[in-house]
């Protein structure tokens, strides 16, 4: 019943405010903005939201639905509402500030303020008569601006910087009901995957962290639809927000496949298969590519509790909350990578199809010269460093599971690619455009660019992908950087992955030949969040990269490699992992 007054309460204002059509006129982001406040001697004032975000929602109706803050936007200022999924340089840029986030800018690009969050109408107006009283921009302190001399020359963390990190690391757990040490509840996925690391290696303390993130994660799958919400607040995992975003649901499904693995918790399975039965169900256009969101609410501004109660029928009495139908290469490069993963810990090859089918599309429908991806069908800026790097990881983890050489050319293109257009002097940047707001590198780009360049180095031995992942990882190596926020275990992973061979299992045999496929198989199942799995079948040539030189047997066999030894043959599927256990210790 309260729903439906909350309803009924909405559809009200609704009305209310169609009397006072168009408030606001929001224009989309250009560089032309900044001529046009100088013109009309005005501010620029940016709405940044996400289309999922009950916040964003709130502001949109109580805010700018409020005629005297409309009146005064109009009248001092030029009113930019952009979606942080379709521009990600701006939306890196302003991350760290959630969404949604309001930032006013004079005519030369000067940021003067910058707020985070929801803020009420009388908030917006007196943040508004104080900056046209007083319009001297604020200086915020950003580290990610950096000066030349400060930019490290290492390839690799110092060890008092390595050891900070891992303090940092422990200390960063809430070790009452696991994630982070904060307000917010949600799986870091660079945390879980680096507890798993050192899992492998026997810490005890580590296994703790990662499985109890692992368990309260799973309060956050919809029991219901299946996919995963994004966080819960109040410090525990019973109160979810309910958008589901696709970066949230690719990498739970790669995580928990990588967690079943180790663990073989038959929960963590089943939350990666639940996650992909929601993205079939909701997030798959009739191409086979991915969608990139579902709202958090039914009606735009109202709470979605009670509704995410129901069953499916109830549910879907009262309708389906919106989908972002736009198709971007990166929201689709991080779900094909996810579903590589669960094929790998599954052995199901529905996932493995939907993956191909996917990237098959992506590059037909989102390609760039040479080996790039653009965002979306049309692009007003970019290209992006994400789009390109999304699907790379993608590349690559097909490989991994098909061994199918195509993919692994894909992903040197991709490589490549970034190599070209992103390179900047302290690591690579978001964007390749050159525009009033200059493209600015971010931690977690750079972070992925190491951990996808050194695997793909790996795989190709091609030395120009290995400068490539170092380039990255000397953003990373300076303290400033490595010591900004709570990136601690993806700097940690990215740092040990530059200086570690991978966990790496080869299968020579032909490929059609079911002893060699039963290998494969097994091999694909090992546990290891590093590893280079590969498959030689004579007849394709040598491999891609030949560092290793294998006996050609009558029979198919396995080797598994790791610090400069190689074991004997392996002619069972089950020896695999024992030899790779005490190669690796």
């Amino acid at each position: 019943m309260r729903y439906v007054l909350g309803l009924l309460s909405f559809l009200f204002a609704l009305c209310a405010q169609a009397a006072q059509p168009g408030l606001i006129q929001w224009q989309p982001w250009s560089d032309g903005l900044f001529e046009q406040a100088k013109r009309e001697n005005k501010f620029i004032l940016l709405d940044l939201e996400a289309v999922w975000c009950h916040w964003c929602h709130v502001m949109d109706r109580e805010t700018y639905g409020n005629p005297e803050v409309a009146k005064l936007i109009r009248a001092q200022y030029i009113p930019v509402k952009v979606d942080q999924d379709a521009r990600p340089d701006i939306s890196r840029r302003y991350e760290d500030y959630g969404w949604p986030v309001t930032i006013v800018f004079n005519s030369d690009g000067g940021e003067i303020v910058k707020r985070s969050g929801y803020l009420p109408p009388r908030n917006m107006l007196a943040m508004l008569k104080e900056i046209i009283d007083d319009p001297r921009p604020v200086i915020y302190p950003d580290v990610r601006i950096l000066n030349v001399s400060d930019f490290s020359n290492q390839t690799l963390l110092d060890d008092k910087l390595r050891s900070e990190l891992k303090q940092r690391f422990f200390l960063s757990h809430d070790y009452q009901v696991g994630g982070l040490e904060q307000q917010q509840k949600f799986m870091d996925r660079d945390s879980v995957e680096y507890a798993m690391l050192l899992a492998k290696k026997g810490d005890a303390k580590a296994v703790t962290m990662a499985r109890q993130t692992l368990n309260g994660a799973l309060n956050l799958i919809d029991p219901v639809w299946g996919g995963a919400y994004q966080y819960s607040t109040d410090r525990d995992w019973k109160h979810p927000h309910f958008e589901k975003i696709m970066q949230v649901q690719a990498e739970y499904m790669r995580a928990y496949s990588l967690a079943y693995l180790h663990f073989r918790d038959p929960r963590y399975l089943r939350a990666g298969e639940d996650i992909y039965r929601y993205l079939k169900n909701f997030l798959t256009s009739p191409e086979g590519a991915f969608y990139t969101s579902q709202d958090a609410d039914l009606v735009k501004g109202e709470h979605g509790g009670e509704y995410f109660a129901l069953d499916d029928t109830g549910r879907r009495k009262l309708g389906l909350p919106a989908i972002d139908k736009h198709r971007y290469a990166r929201e689709n490069g991080w779900a094909i990578n996810g579903l590589a993963h669960l094929y790998a810990a599954s052995g199901d090859k529905q996932y493995l199809a939907h993956a191909i089918k996917t990237a098959n599309w992506i590059i037909q429908n989102r390609s760039l010269p040479n080996g790039g991806f653009r965002h979306d069908e049309v692009d007003s800026a970019g290209p992006y460093l994400e789009d390109t790097l999304a699907m790379g990881r993608a590349f690559i983890s097909l490989y991994t599971v098909t061994a199918d050489r195509q993919w692994l050319q894909h992903a040197e293109q991709a490589a490549d690619f970034i190599d070209k257009n992103f390179k900047i002097q302290a690591g690579f940047a978001t964007s390749a455009a050159k525009g009033v707001l200059k493209p600015r590198p971010t931690i977690e780009e750079n972070i992925f660019t190491v951990r996808f360049a050194n695997l793909v180095y790996q795989y190709s031995g091609r030395e120009p992908h290995r400068k490539l992942a170092e380039h990255a990882m000397r953003l990373l190596a300076t303290e400033a950087i490595a010591l900004y926020r709570r990136t601690e275990a993806g700097i940690l992973l990215a740092d040990n992955e530059l200086a570690n061979e991978p966990s790496h299992i080869t299968v020579v045999g032909h490929k059609d030949d079911p002893q060699a496929q039963a290998l494969y198989r097994s091999a694909l199942t090992y546990p290891s969040v590093y590893r280079r799995i590969e498959w030689w079948d004579t007849r394709e040539g040598k491999m891609p990269n030949p560092d290793v030189k294998y006996p050609e047997l009558p029979t198919a066999a396995a080797f598994v490699c790791s610090n400069k030894r190689c074991s004997l043959p392996l002619f069972k599927p089950e020896e695999i992992a024992l030899a790779a256990d005490r190669l690796n210790q």
